[in-house]
This record gives C-alpha cells, sequence and structure tokens, in this order.
C-alpha cells in the first residue's frame, strides 16, 4: 500500500467529526464489531443500493470502484451492471467487512481489495466509475480522499455518493441535529468536489436517500 499523504491545510475537515467516527482506527473498530450482523440492521436497503446503481450509468466492459464496499451489498448489482467482461473492485478500510462479504459470495462479483480510500493501490485513470455508499461521513480528510478517487477515475468519468436514507434522516438516526455545516449539504458539497477534481452534476436529498453524482474533468 502506498504511503500516507501529508494533509493538505486548505482541505476543510470534515464538520461531522463529533458525531461520527473518522480516525481510520476509530472506523476499523466500529464497523468491525458490527460486520457480522450489518445487514440484518438494515434489511431493506439493496432496491436503494441497486437504483442508485442504475443511475450511475454503467456500460458493459466498463471498470468500476465501490470505496468502502463494506459487506459488499452493492457489488452484485455493479457487476450485473457491467457484465462479465467488466472489472468491479471493493475496496474497504475494515478486514471483517471484507470477510462477511466472501461469506456472503460476494468476492464471486468482484475483486475485494484492503485499503484505505484516501490511499488507494490503483494506477491513474484505471476508473470508468466510483460508486460510494456511507463513505464521506467517515472521512477524516474528504477533500483528500475525493482527490484520490478522481486520480483513479478517468476524464470524464463518474462518482456517486450515496446513502439509502437522507440526511435528516441519517442524523436523526444518529441522535444528533442536522446542522448548516453538514458535510453533504448541497452548498458545502458542490465547492468541496469542484476542489477536489470533480464537477456535481445531480443532488438528491429525501428522506428515503441521499444521492450526489459527480463527474471528472475532462
Amino acid at each position: 500500500m502506498m504511503p500516507a499523504r501529508p494533509s493538505d491545510p486548505r482541505t476543510p475537515r470534515n464538520p461531522e467529526a463529533a458525531d461520527v467516527h473518522t480516525d481510520p482506527v476509530q472506523v476499523r473498530e466500529f464497523f468491525a464489531a458490527r460486520a457480522a450482523d450489518w445487514e440484518t440492521r438494515y434489511p431493506d436497503d439493496s432496491p436503494a443500493y441497486q437504483a442508485a446503481v442504475t443511475e450511475l450509468g454503467l456500460r458493459a466492459g466498463q471498470t468500476v470502484l465501490d470505496a468502502g464496499c463494506g459487506t459488499g451489498r452493492a457489488l452484485p448489482f455493479l457487476r450485473t451492471a457491467v457484465g462479465p467482461g467488466g472489472v468491479v473492485i471493493g475496496a474497504d478500510l475494515t478486514p471483517e467487512m471484507l470477510a462477511a462479504a466472501v461469506a456472503k459470495g460476494r468476492d464471486r462479483d468482484g475483486a475485494l481489495l484492503l485499503a484505505d480510500a484516501a490511499r488507494l493501490p490503483v494506477r491513474d485513470a484505471a476508473l470508468d466509475a466510483v460508486f460510494a455508499a456511507g463513505l464521506i461521513g467517515h472521512l477524516p480528510d474528504p477533500g483528500a480522499a475525493l482527490r484520490e478517487l478522481a486520480r483513479v477515475t478517468r476524464p470524464g468519468g463518474r462518482l456517486a455518493l450515496f446513502h439509502p436514507i437522507g440526511r435528516a434522516a441519517l442524523a436523526a438516526r444518529q441522535g444528533r441535529t442536522l446542522t448548516p455545516d453538514d458535510l453533504r449539504a448541497e452548498p458545502n458539497l458542490r465547492p468541496l468536489l469542484a476542489a477536489s477534481g470533480w464537477t456535481l452534476t445531480a443532488y438528491t436529498d429525501t428522506d428515503s436517500r441521499f444521492l450526489a453524482m459527480a463527474s471528472t474533468k475532462a
């Protein structure tokens, strides 16, 4: 794995850090303890994942990364979208989550990679698209990670930042108040993406889902 890069002091830090785990060690510990029964906690999310993957607009033969793939819930839908000739990669920081993905047979849908989304062992412009479910709220340096995702995505490639429930519903679930500095609020997310090599192309935030679509600058 590539060595850690120094943080850019100009990059905005995650303003939700008090409400979610953003330290890599804490992230691993949090998800490791929940990996075995993660999907039983949220059993009805698969249709929302499938719909979000559909909106990513993948074509047969393309290469896609599921960044922060967890138990691999999106991998079967990504595999269907790119077909047998495409490449699907699932990357996650937590070994237990990847083990749960293997236990569910999702390693048959994509190659599983133990890696930090901010330091990917992937060559420049290797991907056609990135799918990231629930990732951005757990990043200590969102700008750095988004720049890394832009690095590994070809010009004109696509990014889907997804969550199966919207910002307000998620805040209520976590027992916190939704504030104007929420990272995923459109006025905050748009300039963050722009500074990281992406252009926000679509934004949806309802009780039933959050989906921000972006493309790399050609």
